[in-house]
């Protein structure tokens, strides 16, 4: 049995440079759904996944509080494969083209292939992602939904109504809370009362603080504490169930970081860099997501452009990486992860 190192060696590692062991078709027609849709396995391991992003949350935060100030998440990234050095999307590090990115697998630019989706406000035009990007975006709620599973989106802020305009059977509730605690206790509320293959959540309290008082100041850091408190709300509630605690993956992640006034300079490391952790059935606890998958690279300090031949961890690989655990196709036509490669089980063949 490999001896799981602690969590206070981990952080110090990575932050010294390593990672931490841690709907329409087009603009005019409806959405379309993956051509040879496969339903949720029953008896697989995993059967439902519940993705968290924290929005703005710097890695750093997590070595400057500790183990002591954010416990959940030191004990989500322990207890399954993780890195604090993954990757947000390479043209922007900002809050709705990036999450964007999590659920479609696609990067930003629309003439390669990307997304489409370059504003970070409510506004109505384009009114959905395919018409922001000239072409079919299917995401993550789109391939679930064609496997007969139902997921739920809970946001903290108004601007991902968009999410529903473009992928309206793809997303079966859409709850809009801008008081955290208030969306976390609705998203528990639905663990305890409704199936369901994926749900959601996006936690906006670190940012909100951030552009208020300034990112890693003393009252984001207070920030940061609180979101992992909400973040434990929310995994007692699937520890209490037992179906829950037996079949459910978590995935967390962050659209950006940042530092000081704001997290806008895509070329600024304390904007681009991220964590990344997931866990569950069969994920192997305590392990570190590039020893994990030898074919990504660890960018170390770099921002690492997408001609790459091995890509970083990024934040857009959280669509297909749910895909995989709910053992379901890749979201058609994305880019991160779509050969479904990222590895969270050590091959038992290597050791």
């Amino acid at each position: 049995m490999r001896r799981r190192p602690s969590l206070a060696v981990l952080l110090a590692a990575l932050l010294a440079g390593s990672s931490l062991v841690m709907g329409c078709a087009q603009a005019q027609e409806p959405a379309g759904t993956p051509s040879t849709p496969q339903r949720v396995s029953a008896d697989d391991a995993v059967t439902s996944v519940l993705a968290i992003s924290i929005d703005g949350l710097n890695p750093t935060a997590l070595e400057r509080l500790g183990v002591s100030g954010t416990p959940n998440l030191h004990e989500l990234a322990a207890d399954g494969a993780s890195t604090l050095n993954a990757r947000t999307e390479r043209e922007l590090t900002i809050t709705l083209p990036n999450h964007t990115g999590m659920v479609t697998g696609r990067r930003i630019e629309r003439s390669l292939g990307g997304h489409g989706v370059t504003w970070n406000d409510d506004r109505r035009r384009p009114t959905t992602v395919q018409q922001a990007a000239g072409h079919g975006v299917e995401s993550l709620f789109s391939v679930v939904n064609a496997s007969g599973g139902s997921a739920a989106v809970f946001a903290s802020k108004t601007k991902f109504s968009l999410w529903k305009r473009s992928w309206p059977d793809g997303i079966d509730r859409m709850v809009i809370k801008l008081d955290n605690p208030s969306l976390v206790d609705a998203i528990d509320r639905d663990l305890l009362s409704t199936d369901r293959e994926l749900r959601f959540l996006h936690l906006s309290l670190p940012d909100n603080v951030g552009h208020d008082r300034g990112f890693m100041s003393r009252a984001y850091l207070q920030a940061v504490r609180q979101a992992d408190t909400l973040v434990g709300s929310v995994l007692d509630t699937v520890a209490s169930a037992p179906a829950l605690a037996a079949g459910t993956a978590v995935i967390l992640t962050s659209d950006h970081g940042g530092l000081g006034a704001d997290h806008s300079d895509a070329r600024s490391l304390a904007n681009y860099r991220v964590p990344f952790m997931v866990r569950g059935p069969g994920i192997t606890p305590g392990s570190d997501l590039y020893d994990l998958n030898p074919d990504y690279a660890d960018p170390g300090a770099r921002r690492t452009s997408y001609a790459a031949p091995r890509q970083p961890v990024r934040n857009g690989d959280l669509a297909n990486l749910a895909l995989d655990l709910l053992d379901l196709p890749a979201v058609p036509g994305s880019e991160h992860n779509a050969g479904l490669d990222l590895d969270v089980t050590l091959d038992p063949a290597a050791g």
